[in-house]
């Protein structure tokens, strides 16, 4: 299996990738505010690379249940200028975490080589044209509903089933617009309209994903069904975030998103070569 961003390639199967997580907001769940100005975000984000991180991904906008969206104007000034510093100064692949196609393509045109993408539950093709035209890797993640309304209700007969139904119906609708299947990569987005007994489901499901034949992506790190599980507040959740990833390389997930590069790194790599020797 080929995953093509740009001029990236991995070939799969190789050590999971590990994408650091660098929040250029004032209002996301975990790290808000504590790198906002362009300066610590691009420290921070080598200070990832440094860690290990395969991936860094860049985000102007939280996604965070109830958060308010940010007007496109803003968001592309907060992501821009680190995604352009960064570029200069790593060779590590960009992703652009973003709703939106003009933030997509100024982050593309800067430099990025990824657009993740929480909404790919998205009629319109715009992004996705735009995708197919700058040959970016494209992350499609579900969710149900948006981050204003994502917890108000979500309901589901079956959840994994119907999570890889429109992974499914995602590929067909991106190959329409041009995206080439090696672009893109599928995430269950968990806490994306998920209760928490939706959100052990899919985790539980993972390995059934793999049918489709594209990289899975899990982003659990630090998520709140922890807090509503075991009753620990945000700042304490590492060792749950690492249970989820080394769960995930052994279901076979190919890319797990992280605030906690260093110690997800030690985690995964000790769990492949577990895995390698397994009878």
């Amino acid at each position: 299996m080929i995953l093509r961003a740009r001029q990236f390639t991995f070939e799969f199967p190789r050590p999971t990738l590990v994408m650091g997580i660098v929040n250029v907001t004032p209002d996301s769940f975990s790290d808000g505010g504590h790198f906002l100005s362009a300066d610590s975000a691009v420290d921070h984000a080598l200070r990832l690379a440094g860690e290990g991180a395969d991936i860094l991904d860049i985000g102007g906008e939280s996604t965070r249940p109830g958060a308010a969206a940010v007007e496109e104007t803003k968001e592309i000034r907060r992501v821009v200028p680190v995604i352009e510093r960064l570029v200069g100064r790593t060779g590590v692949p960009i992703s652009i975490d973003t709703q939106k196609p003009g933030v997509a393509e100024a982050a593309l045109a800067a430099g990025a080589a990824f657009v993740n993408d929480i909404a790919a539950n998205r009629e319109d093709d715009a992004m996705w044209r735009l995708v197919a035209r700058e040959k970016a890797g494209y992350i499609a993640m579900h969710m149900q509903g948006s981050p204003q309304s994502m917890q108000e209700n979500p309901v589901y007969a079956d959840v994994v089933n119907e999570v890889a139904a429109f992974f499914a119906d995602r590929l067909e609708r991106l190959q329409a617009a041009g995206v080439d299947p090696d672009q893109v990569v599928f995430d269950p987005g968990i806490g994306f309209g998920k209760t928490l007994e939706h959100n052990l489901a899919l985790l539980g499901g993972l390995s059934g994903f793999t049918s489709l034949t594209r990289p899975i992506l899990l982003g659990a790190s630090r998520k709140s069904f922890m807090g509503r599980l075991l009753g620990i507040e945000t700042a304490d959740r590492l060792p749950g975030s690492l249970a989820c990833a080394c769960h995930a390389v052994s279901a076979g997930t190919q890319i797990v998103r992280v605030h906690d590069v260093a110690e997800t790194v030690q985690a995964v790599r000790l769990m492949e070569a577990i895995n390698e020797r397994r009878q």
